[in-house]
């Protein structure tokens, strides 16, 4: 939790705010890949990247 407090108070300091759907984009991806690994769908994710 210590990280996302850090993240955002650096990029509320130095307004970098266009970092946020970076972040956010990225998050959702790994969460996608690692909750479809064990899953029938996992080839056509993996075939994507």
């Amino acid at each position: 939790m210590w990280l996302v407090r850090e993240l955002w108070e650096f990029m509320r300091v130095r307004k970098k705010f266009w970092l946020a759907p970076i972040l956010i984009l990225l998050v959702v991806f790994g969460a996608l890949l690692v909750l479809a690994k064990g899953s029938a769908v996992a080839p056509f994710i993996y075939t994507i990247f």
